[in-house]
């Protein structure tokens, strides 16, 4: 491997807890233990980029793998080694129970098939994992021949053991340090090479989607779904990168084990680990009905109750399942929580506590290409920062430098201030460094997408309260409102429901003796200087006197069009871009009026609108002879409001019933009011 300018400054960052990552699946192909324990032992011995020193440690790990690993066959083996010895060192998972007619705990070996180990109960109460999930450990099991001759005797017994994760507290100022060492961008490579990606082969949507299935392990109680094709690696980081994590395959998932066991007290896999994560969530159910609706509360306040108190925990809920079909034809056939199961399904409630819906479209198939053979960071150092990230939040960091609109409900503030607090631990694990206005901007416009495709799928449904999903946020008191859409609800007509930047509106040019009605878009800028320049080459002569009579009317009635702002001052760059065979842009005024005053004031237009008219020099409004068409041709275009001047409204009598059902058509008086009803409330 021919290391890059990222591998050196990574090892000189972080010395110590970086490791190749093609030495990992090499080791992790071969035996049969997770990446993060192959990872274990790699940090300890092979550490380093000095490439003798690197084949000095391999030969340490390979034998250390060989000789404590159980392939599937040497069971009998092992057994024998530790009769014949006294004890033996294994890698395994380890799970406990108690035996209640024993009065004692009895550990579980499942590479050896062993399932009634004699085990101390000061080992359970130091690693309480054990009575939930289990965990993989360095264990030392010992065999006694005297109790083997008792009737009923356990001879195997756990002598000792030692988790495998971090021993380290102080990693987080390790990572903090290293991190400034290092760009935004090169340290978001390193982070996707740490657990397993070369970002090279990915697109900037693939790469946000691996961010965001991190933030469940730096975000407490944070609820993410992913759905998406099979083949794109979800539960991958869940199961192989971090011990803190734990991955419930489908079937039945017990309120025992998620929650608390009422017979024993013994709390639950969310009490345990930092993450539990559904795989193939369209075959999971509950042992229990109220299962469902126990997670719900518990998705909710992090609280659960059974019996007589109420138990806090922190454990993210992290759901993921397959799409039958593509995303295109799933939103045709239904809503994006298809593949949940019944229960959850079509329950608003539930996905109301989801904090954010991953896109597992966006993330490409899982192939050799995507997996990264240069240096990362050790997987236990990662998931020790991780876990101790957990601690913080970073909410505070938007207070008077983000403002989000209107249209979030209190549970969408909550799940969108979730998803930015852990995307920035992500970025900027040091809470005492200003977080930068890009990262800030990128963490926004990403969590308030993922939380409003589940906004979508609760609209879909057809929850009232739900309605209203255009999402948006300024940046700074003085900055521009800007909407996030989510791109799988994009209308391919062109004319979505998404309102448009400012400056920019759709309009429908009533044509003339030689041309047809068509649409276009006025696209604005504003910046210092003065004067309307037009920068279509050459200029349609029609939209040219459009455009100078919009012009001297937003001089002429500032002070009710813009308020205090001085148009003198700006200098506006307009562009005419037509979608039809239409090309002069005639009789476009209020419109142009309205993309000019929408560019100064820095506020949109509305989504799905189109707005008709001109304006003459003083202001009044010309009559339109065509309206019929207009609206027509309004409804062809995939528009959902037409803004027409009041003299039309007659003529709209000829309009089909079907027509007038598709379309909301609205009427102005005159330019403010036409601006005042094409605005954003």
């Amino acid at each position: 491997m021919e290391m890059d300018q990222l591998d050196r400054q990574a090892a000189e960052a972080f010395p110590g807890y970086t490791v190749r990552k093609d030495l990992v699946r090499t080791f992790s192909r071969q035996f049969p233990v997770p990446t993060y324990v192959v990872e274990f032992l790699l940090g300890r011995y092979c550490a380093t980029t000095d490439e003798a020193e690197i084949q000095e440690g391999l030969d340490i790990v390979q034998r250390q793998l060989s000789s404590r690993t159980v392939r599937a066959g040497e069971e009998e083996l092992f057994k024998a080694r530790a009769r014949e010895s006294g004890s033996v060192k294994i890698i395994d998972l380890i799970t406990a129970r108690l035996d209640a007619r024993s009065d004692s705990y009895v550990a579980s070996l499942p590479s050896l098939r062993l399932i009634d180990v004699r085990i101390s109960p000061e080992l359970i109460k130091e690693h309480e994992r054990m009575l939930t999930g289990g965990f993989y450990a360095e264990i030392v099991l010992a065999y006694d021949a005297s109790i083997a001759q008792e009737k009923g005797g356990r001879p195997f017994g756990v002598e000792s053991l030692r988790a495998i994760q971090l021993s380290k507290r102080d990693v987080l100022e390790s990572l903090a340090a290293g991190r400034y060492q290092l760009s935004t961008e090169e340290w978001r490579n390193l982070l996707l090479r740490s657990v397993g990606f070369e970002p090279g082969g990915l697109t900037e949507r693939a790469k946000d989607a691996l961010f965001l299935r991190m933030v469940p392990f730096v975000e407490r109680n944070y609820n993410l779904v992913e759905l998406g094709p099979r083949g794109t690696g979800k539960s991958h980081l869940f199961q192989q990168v971090s011990p803190y994590a734990h991955l419930i395959s489908g079937g039945k998932a017990t309120v025992a084990r998620m929650f608390v066991n009422n017979a024993n007290g013994q709390r639950g896999l969310v009490c345990q680990y930092d993450v539990v994560c559904f795989d193939e969530v369209s075959g999971v159910s509950f042992d229990q009905k109220d299962g469902v609706n126990i997670m719900k509360g518990y998705m909710e306040s992090g609280e659960f109750s059974r019996g007589k108190e109420s138990i806090r925990a922190d454990g993210s809920i992290v759901l993921v399942g397959n799409f039958e079909v593509d995303v295109e034809h799933q939103q045709r056939i239904g809503h994006l929580f298809g593949p949940l199961p019944p229960e959850m399904r079509d329950d608003t409630a539930f996905m109301d506590r989801i904090h954010g819906f991953l896109p597992g479209w966006d993330v490409p198939k899982m192939n050799p290409t995507l997996f990264t053979d240069h240096f990362g960071l050790v997987s236990d150092f990662l998931s020790e920062c991780f876990t101790q990230l957990r601690n913080q939040s970073r909410v505070s960091v938007l207070q008077g430098r983000v403002f989000l609109g209107g249209a979030l409900s209190g549970r969408d503030i909550n799940g969108v201030n979730k998803t930015i607090s852990g995307l920035l631990k992500l970025m900027s694990p040091d809470p005492t460094v200003e977080v930068s206005d890009p990262d800030l901007e990128w963490a926004v416009r990403l969590a308030l997408e993922v939380r409003r495709r589940v906004k979508e799928q609760q609209k879909r449904i057809g929850a009232a309260e739900f309605r209203n999903t255009h999402f948006s946020y300024t940046l700074g008191a003085e900055g521009v409102e800007k909407f996030v859409s989510t791109p799988e609800l994009q209308s391919q007509s062109g004319i979505s429901d998404e309102p448009l930047e400012c400056g920019q509106i759709w309009t429908l040019s009533p044509g003339g003796v030689e041309e047809h009605p068509g649409l276009f878009r006025i696209e604005t800028n504003e910046g210092p200087g003065s004067g309307v320049r037009v920068l279509n080459n050459p200029v349609p002569p029609a939209f040219k006197e459009s455009i100078r009579c919009a012009e001297q009317n937003l001089y002429a009635r500032a002070m009710q069009l813009v308020g205090d702002r001085d148009p003198r001052a700006h200098e506006f760059s307009v562009q005419l871009r037509g979608f039809d065979a239409a090309k002069s842009g005639a009789k476009t005024g209020v419109a142009c009026l309205i993309a000019l005053s929408s560019a100064l004031l820095r506020k949109s237009v509305r989504g799905g609108l189109i707005v008709v008219g001109e304006v003459t020099l003083g202001g009044t409004i010309e009559p339109i002879h065509n309206a019929v068409t207009l609206a027509e041709l309004a409804v062809e275009k995939g528009a959902r409001s037409l803004l027409l001047p009041v003299a039309c409204r007659r003529q709209l009598f000829d309009l089909s019933d079907d027509m007038a059902t598709r379309l909301d058509i609205e009427f102005y008086q005159d330019a403010r009011d036409a601006l005042l009803k094409a605005l954003v409330d």
